[in-house]
């Protein structure tokens, strides 16, 4: 779901940048906290630590392509809710 500046989130959501450029041409997405639990989503975390560090003012900033994020939110949203999708650990997203 991409974000509206103007809306509010949601109780349970947050808000992340995705992209490689600047900060200006990030595009925002909003996505359920519980994502951050995920194995695939912790790589791409880890990446974003490396890449802005801990301190950072406004959203969640995440270095990838819009369509590698895209990409990873599907992969997470079709995952029965008891158990994990078997061989999603080989996953490899060309920018994240």
């Amino acid at each position: 779901m991409t974000y509206d500046k103007k809306a509010k989130v949601k109780k349970g959501w947050l808000v992340v940048a995705v992209g490689l450029g600047d900060e200006d041409s990030d595009r925002r997405f909003t996505m359920p906290i519980s994502y951050l639990q995920h194995p695939l989503f912790g790589r791409l975390l880890e990446q974003a630590h490396e890449v802005y560090g801990y301190r950072s003012s406004g959203p969640l900033r995440l270095p990838c392509t819009v369509d590698d994020f895209l990409h990873l939110r599907w992969l997470i949203e079709r995952e029965p809710q008891n158990g994990r999708l078997s061989g999603t650990g080989g996953i490899s997203l060309l920018s994240c």
